[in-house]
């Protein structure tokens, strides 16, 4: 079979799971967007999911992520997702390609990038602001990244006042091992609360390869898909 092949039956499947669990959820499917994660593959599977009609695609690491989009900068209306922890001395250079961020969860993080947006604007680098979710933590792992569900109202509330960002929602990881039903119900009551102040916050980004049924349950709008689609690992992540 061949590799473009492979990701179109996956594609497919995917599709059905998502199709499935929103309208178990008495949900519209298309409320809910599928995005590919192609962390540690070849911008050559990228190029192949362009040609399936995939446009949106989700990054971890800045310096393989900036390379993609160096070698992929010839196809149109491609928007790029950094889905993984962001340093703050990467903020700047995310800021040139990101559409979207999914793990701000730091004031100083936030700050960092709205200063690197308004410095790639400045260059003619990018016309639009940064948009931007915030990642909550729900299991307090700080290695894991994500903000205390305590702090978020502060941090939302400083990303809205921010000139080049744009507050898009939330993103979460259920905590290792746990059932993820009551994770996502959680993380759906922290949502709705964040959107009495800030109603614009309509993301939820949540969901991966295993629990994608679950996170849409609980009003999931961007389920984050990488082996189910791509497969194993064809580059090591060291």
């Amino acid at each position: 079979m061949t590799r473009t092949a492979e990701l179109s039956r996956a594609l497919t499947g995917l599709s059905e799971r998502i199709e499935s669990a929103s309208r178990a959820a008495g949900r519209d499917p298309a409320e809910i967007r599928l995005l590919p994660v192609t962390k540690f593959f070849p911008a050559s599977d990228i190029a192949l999911l362009y040609e399936l009609g995939r446009r949106e695609f989700g990054e971890s690491r800045e310096q393989e992520a900036a390379g993609k989009v160096a070698d992929l900068g010839q196809l149109s209306e491609v928007r790029w997702h950094m889905i993984g922890r962001l340093q703050r001395n990467k903020a700047k250079s995310v800021a040139r390609w990101a559409y979207a961020v999914h793990s701000v969860d730091s004031e100083r993080l936030a700050a960092a990038l709205d200063a690197g947006t308004a410095a790639a604007r400045e260059a003619g680098l990018r016309d639009t602001p940064l948009r931007v979710l915030l990642q909550v933590s729900l299991d307090s792992d700080p290695s894991r990244g994500g903000v205390a569900p305590h702090d978020l109202p502060r941090l939302a509330d400083q990303v809205a006042e921010t000139e080049h960002l744009e507050l898009a929602g939330l993103m979460a990881i259920p905590p290792l091992g746990a059932d993820p039903e009551p994770e996502f119900a959680r993380l759906a009551k922290l949502h709705e609360r964040l959107r009495i102040d800030h109603p614009e916050a309509t993301e939820l980004s949540a969901g991966m390869s295993g629990d994608l049924e679950a996170a849409i349950r609980h009003g999931s709008t961007c389920v984050r898909v990488g082996t189910a689609l791509m497969g194993t690992r064809p580059i090591t992540s060291g």
